[in-house]
This record gives structure tokens, C-alpha cells and sequence, in this order.
């Protein structure tokens, strides 16, 4: 982190080192020693670039590696939570169809079950879903770069 990035744009708007920690909910030993350089983490950094209206990248003083791996880290969060919200909007739809379905079974046929078939079927659908989501995609997410990796050697 630039030692004068963070301080250059604070002084720009004439903010105190107080003044800023509360915009960007931070402590104001937290701003004095990203300004003294020490590396934030990237909540912190997503805090202050928030309240200076820049991208996190501006911020960040790293080496285009550095940049780039930021980015990736970035993309990377963004995905999982596409990837959570899909999860909880499947979830959703599957208790609100099949709550439905088991009511229209019961009315129409109550001697039958067909409707707990459809839930149990969707269930495990969901349920896989979720545990690549929440469990496995650390794992998933290493199989794929080095079978990426492999696929590249050849």
C-alpha cells in the first residue's frame, strides 16, 4: 500500500485521519498505520475506497501482479456470492413449489404421494447445490487449476 495514496486523498477533501475512520468505519489507528503503510485487508480497503468513490484497485499501490491477483480475489468473491444467492433462490423456489404441490396431492388424491417423490427428488437436488456451493468449491476450485494446469503442459 502506497504510504501516500490513502493520505493523498484524504487531504484532498481536507479530512482528518477522525473524519475518515467514521466515514469508512474504521479505527483511526487502523487509518494511521495504512497511512504509515502497513497492508490493509481488503474489507478495509473496500471500506475506504467506498468512501473516497474510487475502485479498490486506485487504492491499492501493489505491482500489476499484485493488481491482478486483487482482481482476481474480487472476481473470485463475486462469483461465490452469485453462486450463494442462486443456491437460496433454488432453495426458496423448491419449498414454495413443493408446498404447493403437496397441497394440491392432498386435495386432489390424498391416497397418493406422489408429491412427496417431487420433494425428496428437488431436495437432493438442493442439497448437492449446497455442498458444492458451501463445502467443496475450495476443493472443486483446485481440482480446476490443476487440471488446467495439466491440460496446459501438454
Amino acid at each position: 500500500m502506497s504510504d501516500n495514496k490513502v493520505k493523498t486523498l484524504r487531504l484532498a477533501r481536507a479530512w482528518s485521519q477522525e473524519q475518515l475512520a467514521e466515514m469508512a468505519a474504521l479505527s483511526v489507528r487502523t487509518v494511521q498505520r495504512i497511512e504509515n503503510g502497513d497492508q490493509p485487508s481488503l474489507e478495509t480497503l473496500s471500506a475506504l475506497a467506498a468512501v473516497f468513490g474510487v475502485s479498490v484497485t486506485a487504492l491499492s499501490a501493489q505491482s500489476e501482479a499484485g493488481e491482478e491477483a486483487l482482481d482476481k480475489r474480487i472476481t473470485a468473491a463475486r462469483e461465490q456470492l452469485d453462486a450463494e444467492s442462486s443456491f437460496w433462490r433454488m432453495l426458496i423456489t423448491a419449498v414454495v413449489v413443493c408446498v404447493l404441490l403437496f397441497f394440491l396431492n392432498r386435495s386432489t388424491s390424498p391416497d397418493s404421494d406422489w408429491s412427496l417423490w417431487v420433494a425428496a427428488i428437488w431436495g437432493g437436488l438442493v442439497a448437492v447445490k449446497g455442498l458444492r456451493i458451501f463445502v467443496f468449491a475450495n476443493l472443486i476450485s483446485q481440482w480446476h487449476k490443476q487440471r488446467l494446469q495439466r491440460l496446459l503442459r501438454k
